[in-house]
């Protein structure tokens, strides 16, 4: 088995399906509010904090003004959080049996999400994972998102793992880039984007899903 003494998880596409949430409630209230939106432009901003693709919607869409723009960030974010608190997210393949594998060999994980702490815990609770988690470092506990490695090295120095023998977990661009910022090992189990070869490179795998993390760690 390779040997880790802590893994940390992203949450958004890793974790749980939330993703699809996102497009989904976007998508119907772009079309409400009549602004050019598809698949494609949602893909360019997973993994990216929510005031960084806020303040670059207001910038592509500032022909619609400012009123227009903020009324869609407000109806598709609130959409989409209230499916959130309501707990209607799935969870992706593998979780649960990652999760069980990681507690059998006495590991200790940790969430470090980009998301913000009270939709964090909310989807933990309901998808009665929580106490899996030693801790949770969310978007609130950080001055700056991925790919900066602030969120990962917070997460680290909670586990109090050293980074050779700790794994990260994601699924984004972003927080590929901010676990080899800090020097962390990681995984990538691709959501909605697949990784280009560069990216890759600066991974210890690509796996389809979480069900691979398990036969990796015990090859």
């Amino acid at each position: 088995m390779k040997k880790f003494n802590g893994v940390i998880f992203d949450m958004d596409g890793l974790l749980f399906d939330t993703e699809t949430i996102y497009y989904e409630t976007q998508q119907v209230a772009a079309d409400q509010f009549g602004l050019p939106f598809d698949k494609n432009i949602y893909n360019r901003y997973i993994g990216i904090s929510d005031e960084e693709v806020w303040e670059d919607l207001h910038k592509v869409y500032a022909q619609h003004g400012k009123e227009v723009v903020n009324a869609f960030i407000e109806k598709s974010w609130g959409d989409a959080k209230e499916l959130f608190f309501a707990g209607k997210v799935e969870l992706k393949p593998g979780v649960i049996e990652l999760l069980d594998y990681l507690t059998e060999q006495e590991i200790p994980k940790i969430v470090a999400s980009s998301n913000v702490r009270s939709v964090i815990e909310s989807l933990l609770e309901h998808a009665q994972i929580r106490d899996y988690f030693v801790d949770i470092v969310s978007a609130d506990d950080v001055s700056y998102a991925k790919p900066d490695p602030e969120i990962f090295l917070n997460a680290l120095g909670k586990l109090g793992t050293d980074a050779a023998k700790t794994l990260v977990l994601e699924d984004s661009k972003n927080g590929i880039l901010a676990a080899n910022s800090a020097n962390i090992p990681v995984i990538m189990v691709p959501d909605l984007i697949p990784p280009t070869e560069e990216l890759a490179e600066k991974t210890l795998e690509v796996l389809p899903s979480l069900h691979e993390v398990i036969t990796y760690l015990k090859n």
